[in-house]
């Protein structure tokens, strides 16, 4: 389909009219009753770069891309930018050297803005307050466990000045629906308002993939991979004999709830209640019992282990107590009597979904698991009210409070699955396990496991994290193992086809196995922010992206001007 086509399609369903048009985009104007850019005339919005799906990855290539003097056009298809860390309720995942290296200065630049709207505007005790690296949760997942909201506040101040001086049109609750595509090029995007039906088109120069699923990978032709590989393909220690492209890590559909002693704030009992009570996992090697239960599979060893579980944060023993674990508000760090309880979010062992598969299947096939993924952890939740073991003797803990405001939602939960894989380019270069994993690099160098990830001569940013991969669709248990601080090759950014479509989120040149480090909010932020200076690079140099990596004067000159803007290409030592 040719983009006049889109066009022509578009005017004939749109009535769409609006006030004045907006500075820099000369067919877009502010809708008054709406409060979204709609298009006037011919219906069609042109920028520098597209960039579809508003996480992280997405946000930092717009940040990116902008400070560089780019126009940009960013599309999200719920109503909250922020991805993993708003829309999917997960609190930061990160390193232990996070506040002072391993990441972007611009990823610390939001982190610390997140712990400035803290400092101003709540009531923290001063203790708290003058904390140097404040953790408003004090979760112990992170070092810096927050509210949703919070950082949703900070990502749009960070791109309010370019709203306004009209470089950025942030188009919320539009998904993109098809491509308009000339042999190895993306011409256009054919975006759909999602609460009124009508259809834009999107053209630029460059276009991102920034979505969690990959989804302009098939719109686009372009060509990609799913789930997992077979050893024999990647030679990776910990891969499958046979490569299985339907499974992928299991997704959750994360809550928040706080706890009010003495009430009774029980929901109905879920639909689906007796089936997920219920619940044996039927995966290799074997869960311990039921899903619902304080007992789950360790994910280093394999073997059984149990959990605590004590709303009012007080200790289990030698357990983990899940209250604690992604806790994003300890009441301890308020005024008294500010917060009467703390706030935790669940995305526990007990809510990982992985019955069905949301990738590569119909919107229904999607609608339908991502509502049975919802029925689980309503299902939790219920089986925590009632039914769950407390070191009284007693069952249930009838107090906790779903808590819906907290995500932004009417039925409590998050607007959107927390995705932990994605379809995944075919890349000029791939990330194996050899080259970030602990024991399989061993192997290959002949060294003790202290050794280093590989050096990648095209390194664009680094990252780390252990791979963790939940249990599969696919019907894999937990493959959880030590990794190295690892780059993020230039390589892996690189389709080794399309010219113009870059990708910013997990879809970007890895393995089943190597996905599992890379998918982390600092690393995506990094694979983002890169991903929006080779936009702007290739622009200026009215070059191609590959042609930066096969050209080393070019690739030099790229990296400095990373490097100038606070993106590390090596770590330190």
């Amino acid at each position: 389909m040719n983009r006049r086509s889109f066009i022509e399609q578009i005017m004939a369903g749109s009535g769409a009219m609006a006030s004045a048009p907006l500075l820099g985009f000369p067919h877009v104007a502010f809708g008054a009753t709406t409060g979204t850019y709609v298009l006037k005339g011919n219906s069609e919005l042109s920028a520098d770069v597209v960039i579809a799906g508003g996480g992280l990855g997405g946000c930092a290539a717009a940040l990116a891309a902008l400070r560089n003097n780019l126009r940009v056009i960013l599309t999200e298809e719920t109503d909250w930018i922020g991805g993993q860390l708003t829309q999917q309720g997960v609190p930061p995942d990160e390193h232990q050297w996070i506040e002072s290296h391993g990441a972007t200065q611009l990823y610390r630049d939001f982190r610390h803005a997140i712990r400035q709207y803290y400092i101003r505007n709540y009531p923290l005790t001063h203790a708290a307050s003058t904390r140097k690296y404040l953790n408003p949760g004090d979760g112990i997942v992170s070092r810096l466990c927050h509210e949703p909201r919070v950082a949703l506040a900070v990502l749009h101040d960070m791109l309010a000045p370019y709203v306004s001086a009209g470089k950025l049109v942030l188009l919320l609750e539009h998904k993109i629906t098809s491509a308009d595509v000339t042999g190895d090029k993306v011409r256009a995007l054919k975006a759909n308002n999602c609460r009124n039906g009508n259809d834009l088109v999107l053209s630029a120069p460059y276009f991102v993939d920034a979505t969690e699923l990959g989804d302009l990978l098939p719109l686009t032709g372009t060509e990609y991979i799913t789930g997992s590989e077979a050893k024999a393909e990647t030679r990776e220690l910990h891969a499958a004999q046979k490569a299985n492209p339907d499974n992928h890590q299991a997704f959750t559909v994360c809550f928040a709830m706080d706890y009010v002693a003495k009430a009774n704030h029980v929901i109905d009992q879920p639909g689906e209640y007796n089936f997920w009570r219920n619940f044996m996992p039927n995966i290799t090697p074997p869960w311990p019992g039921r899903l619902l239960d304080l007992e789950y599979a360790n994910p280093s060893t394999l073997q059984p282990k149990a959990l605590g579980f004590h709303p009012e944060g007080i200790p289990t023993g030698d357990m983990l107590n899940l209250w604690n674990y992604r806790r994003i508000i300890d009441k301890n760090n308020f005024k008294p009597g500010f917060y009467n309880s703390d706030i935790t979010v669940v995305n526990w062992p007990q809510n990982d979904y992985f019955p069905g598969n949301i990738i590569d299947v119909s919107e229904q096939e999607f609608s339908k698991h991502f509502e049975r993924g919802k029925q689980l952890s309503l299902s939790l939740l219920y089986w925590l009210q009632t039914e769950a073991p407390r070191p009284d003797g007693r069952q249930g803990w009838p107090g906790l409070r779903l808590r819906g405001d907290i995500m932004g939602t009417e039925d409590g939960l998050a607007k959107y699955p927390y995705v932990r894989e994605s379809r995944r380019i075919k890349a000029m270069f791939t990330v194996l396990e050899e080259h970030v994993g602990t024991a399989n690099r061993a192997l290959i160098t002949g060294k003790d496991s202290g050794n280093t990830a590989a050096d990648f001569y095209d390194s664009v940013g680094v990252g780390y994290y252990h791979i963790d991969l939940h249990p599969s669709t696919g019907g894999d248990n937990y493959i959880d193992f030590d990794s190295l601080p690892f780059q993020i090759p230039l390589g892996a950014l690189l389709p080794l086809r399309m010219e113009n479509l870059l990708p910013a989120n997990k879809n970007i040149g890895t393995t089943h196995i190597t996905n599992g480090c890379y998918r982390l909010h600092p690393v995506e932020w990094s694979i983002g922010e890169s991903v929006g200076l080779l936009v702007a690079y290739a622009l200026n140099r009215k070059v191609t992206p590959r042609a930066v990596r096969e050209n080393a004067q070019m690739l030099a000159s790229f990296q400095q001007l990373i490097r100038s803007q606070g993106i590390e290409t090596h770590w330190p030592g």
